[in-house]
């Protein structure tokens, strides 16, 4: 079996357990998510969904970001970890949007990664679910299951967005990669994994990752 037609297995049984899998972050237009999509680095969605209420109450857009002090964004932004420096991404990646964008999320890769603090991932995510541009943003859990199903080499996060693009169609990407968080969450988490409930790597698994537990 191919890389494409594995893959193409895969993609029916998350459509089948995930039809429209909601976007984990919430937000209501580009910047919001921009601004939650950096938080959420190194830090749970769930955490930052409880962070941004409090915040966007006060600036749910860049020029009342850039009304509030680095130190009043750092304060209510704690609980997220990295505060020093999300704090001042967030003011200055703010200014920036006021000063080249009329205050307006670019919907252009090169620009937004051009962001303090919006790295690739961060990027991606924007752009394909604000924007609904065919991205394939890469986090620990869809690393982790691209080397598990054999879908990739798992050398970097690079290599894997790149061999998941040449599996999944692009008009896939955008569901595709959050299906993919949900199934890893939910059956193949990195702690306390159970083979017993992670059906796709049982079927699709790579032998040296399926063969600790088929032989057990």
């Amino acid at each position: 079996m191919t890389r494409k037609e594995k893959a193409k297995e895969i993609l029916n049984i998350l459509n089948n357990i995930y039809p429209e899998p909601p976007i984990p972050l919430d937000h209501k237009d580009a910047y919001t998510l921009l601004i939650a999509v950096l938080l959420s680095a190194q830090c749970t969605d769930e955490r930052v969904n409880k962070v941004t209420p409090e915040l966007f109450a006060l600036a749910d857009n860049p020029y009342d970001m850039v009304k509030l002090t680095v130190e009043q964004i750092k304060s209510i932004i704690r609980p997220c970890g990295l505060s020093p420096r999300k704090s001042k991404a967030i003011y200055d990646l703010s200014q920036i949007l006021i000063d080249k964008y009329n205050g307006e999320v670019p919907d252009d890769m090169a620009k937004l990664e051009e962001l303090p603090g919006v790295g690739h991932k961060t990027a991606s995510v924007v752009m394909a679910q604000a924007f609904n541009v065919p991205a394939f943003p890469v986090d620990t859990h869809i690393h982790r299951l691209a080397w598990r199903w054999g879908l990739s080499t798992g050398k970097s996060v690079e290599k894997t967005e790149a061999d998941l693009k040449k599996v999944f169609p692009p008009e896939t990407w955008n569901k595709v990669h959050l299906q993919i968080i949900y199934y890893a969450r939910e059956y193949s988490p990195a702690r306390g994994y159970r083979f017993e409930k992670d059906i796709i790597s049982q079927k699709y698994g790579r032998k040296s990752f399926t063969s600790k537990y088929i032989d057990k």
